[in-house]
């Protein structure tokens, strides 16, 4: 009769059988992994298209299914703007299937390298890729305007306008004068936090604290890029503390009031005696 021990021995010996004959006769993974995505005609790691803005690059992407059952696939593209012949594929088991698609180069792109992706998905849930790099042709023009320049108390604000071909990252330089050429505000080029696609304009300001309280202003601001774009702009502001003018204003004409009241009312033949009349004037406010 064999001992406890070699009893559990046997038994961990069947019960691993078991499990070993379980594994090798339980369905594979499903079809879908047995499926990959590549270039057509091989040979290809990823994909590569040159061309000049507003024209379309055709090429086609394959489909392998190396599995036993039909698998399907849809097909997208990120990055780049791509149209497949047919966005949803059925393969058949041990089969490819190529599929044309389309990459168009949009009509206002800069010219420079842009990279995309294909990416095929099943019903599983399972994605495969091929990158796509995409060069756009055509002449490199950098250029800048700074338009609606305006003062608004502490702040100065304006827009930048690329009207190039090419991404920009501009620097700012601002520099203001008051009405006897004094230099009220010197700020030398610093590098803004945008970068300007081309055709895009973005709305900006620059903070000024310690702007004068009353002057006569010429302001000019000058934007630049690394790559040689340029342009500069003027504007014109006035700074009156409108609260002092207000208040002297008034206090003015309550005097004139008083003045007149007293003239008034003097008597026939009574000669105007001198008085003294003391007018207080309030502080100035912006």
């Amino acid at each position: 009769m064999p001992s406890a021990p070699s009893a559990a021995r046997s038994a961990a010996r069947v019960l691993g059988l078991a499990a070993l004959t379980l594994l090798a006769t339980a369905p594979r993974a499903s079809a879908a992994e047995g499926w990959s995505l590549a270039p057509a005609g091989g040979g290809r790691p990823s994909f590569y298209a040159e061309g000049t803005p507003g024209s379309a690059l055709q090429d086609s992407v394959s489909v392998t299914n190396s599995g036993g059952h039909p698998v399907t696939v849809r097909l997208t593209g990120s990055g780049v703007p791509v149209t497949f012949a047919e966005p949803t594929v059925r393969v058949p088991a041990r089969t490819r299937a190529d599929v044309p698609f389309t990459v168009t180069v949009p009509a206002g792109a800069a010219p420079g390298d842009r990279t995309g992706t294909l990416v095929a998905k099943d019903a599983d849930g399972r994605t495969a890729t091929v990158r796509v790099r995409l060069r756009v042709g055509g002449p490199a023009l950098s250029a800048l305007t700074v338009e609606h320049v305006a003062v608004h108390g502490d702040r100065i604000t304006y827009e930048l306008v690329n009207r190039g071909t090419t991404v920009l990252a501009p620097k700012l330089a601002v520099r203001a004068h008051g009405l006897f050429g004094r230099v009220l505000l010197d700020r030398t080029a610093h590098t803004l936090p945008v970068r300007l696609a081309p055709g895009t304009r973005t709305a900006l300001s620059e903070p000024w604290p310690g702007h004068p309280v009353l002057d006569a202003v010429d302001v000019r601001l000058t934007a630049t890029t690394a790559d040689g774009a340029h342009d500069t702009a003027d504007t014109e502001a006035r700074f009156v503390p409108w609260g002092a003018v207000a208040g002297v204003a008034g206090a003015l004409t309550a005097g004139a009031a008083v003045t007149v009241v007293r003239l008034r009312g003097r008597r026939p033949g009574q000669t105007a005696e001198p008085e003294s009349m003391d007018v207080e004037l309030t502080g100035a406010a912006r």
